[in-house]
């Protein structure tokens, strides 16, 4: 086991070794509840429609980037046709086109889906106030109700074993639909 799958197979082995720390170590009047997350995210209208809205205009940039590697295709093909008939010079020349072109969809391609691309800061935008919101109920909640440990379920942590009766998602989605009314 090494390198990047090695870690990936750690990680359900690191899960259960947290969840069963937290277990042992908490004392016997802790209680523990979990939620799902991406339940609560894919049933408010809001975030729905900021989803919406985030499809829209990854499709406007998939939808450019399909056009820009059209037309790098037709560049290609054109030369391809040609290149055997063409002097030395317009060869080069135009292979460095073809090159600054693919260059260019590259860039493209990484400013907005790239690690720090406009599609990330575009999420956090949207989304990260609709999660800070969740975040908040959930803390009121857990300090209403007594919870120690509230664990989400469609998340990296992998949970052995859910009883439904600890499962806050339907609260916390009752919670937020009426938050503001």
């Amino acid at each position: 086991m090494s390198g990047k799958r090695g870690a990936e197979r750690m990680k359900p082995f690191v899960a259960v070794a947290v969840l069963v720390s937290v277990c042992t170590l908490a004392p016997a009047q802790s209680k523990i509840a979990h939620i799902n997350s991406e339940a609560i995210m894919q049933a408010l209208p809001e975030a729905i429609d900021a989803q919406k809205s985030l499809d829209a205009q990854v499709a406007k940039w998939e939808a450019e980037l399909q056009k820009m590697q059209g037309d790098w295709k037709k560049k290609f093909d054109e030369y391809d046709k040609r290149k055997l008939i063409l002097t030395e010079q317009v060869r080069a020349d135009q292979e460095r086109e073809l090159r600054e072109l693919d260059q260019s969809i590259s860039d493209y391609r990484n400013k907005k889906f790239g690690q720090n691309g406009e599609l990330f800061q575009k999420q956090n935008e949207v989304m990260k106030p609709i999660q800070n919101k969740m975040f908040q109920i959930l803390e009121d909640i857990a300090k209403e109700d007594g919870y120690d440990y509230i664990f989400d379920k469609s998340g990296e942590i992998l949970l052995l074993y859910a009883n439904d009766k600890r499962d806050l998602t339907q609260k916390v989605l009752s919670r937020m639909q009426s938050f503001g009314k």
